[in-house]
């Protein structure tokens, strides 16, 4: 008999999400370090993303009591104005794009996600904001690839897009060898006012 039994807790985090137009754009630019590369192991287009806060597993019960703060915060704030450029490597194993445009209104707003995170009883201590989309991973022993890989995107220049909504993303299956499959567990569209949508000379690497 199959066990339908629902977890008890969830991976989730907070972020903002590429348009698809920008991630079709870095994905072309990707193309041939795929094809020179074929053991990387690739993160889903779908799942790209830029993580405001990483929560880890939570309890499924708690999880709701952010929907009502994540939803003001975002009926409060407009688009940011941001882009995809570059990119680079964490430990010559994780192949990562870099983020440009409005960088400080990127900060605040990762400041104030995490600070309602805490006010709504669930404790964070994440690491400083470092705004980034993974894209891929080597395999064990691997560490050629993913520097090869960086290259492809040395001056890669993205479109400037808005970041339209504040998501909450969520992840049940985080346990196994599988790759983890994430879901949007609800999303708030950004309804303040928006700056200029310009490539800004901020970047992050």
């Amino acid at each position: 008999m199959n066990d339908t039994t629902p977890p008890a807790t969830i991976r989730v985090f907070i972020a903002l999400a590429p348009p698809d137009e920008a991630k079709d754009e870095l994905a072309r630019a990707l193309a041939p370090a795929y094809a020179a590369r074929p053991d990387l192991r690739e993160n889903r287009i779908e799942d790209w993303h830029i993580t405001l806060a990483f929560l880890g597993e939570l309890p499924v019960a708690v999880v709701p009591g952010l929907h009502g703060p994540l939803a003001g915060l975002a009926a409060a704030r407009g688009p940011l104005a941001l882009s995809l450029r570059g990119g680079g490597t964490f430990d010559d194993r994780v192949l990562w794009s870099g983020v440009a445009g409005d960088l400080p209104g990127l900060h605040r707003l990762a400041d104030e996600v995490r600070t309602l995170v805490k006010e709504a009883g669930i404790p964070y201590e994440g690491r400083p904001l470092r705004p980034h989309l993974t894209l891929a991973r080597a395999r064990r022993g691997d560490l050629t690839s993913v520097p090869a890989a960086a290259r492809v995107l040395d001056g890669f220049e993205g479109r400037p897009w808005r970041a339209a909504r504040l998501h909450l993303v969520g992840s049940g299956d985080a346990r196994g060898p599988a790759p983890v499959r994430y879901r949007d567990i609800a999303s708030w569209p950004f309804t303040g006012p928006a700056g200029p949508l310009r490539d800004g000379a901020s970047r992050a690497r």
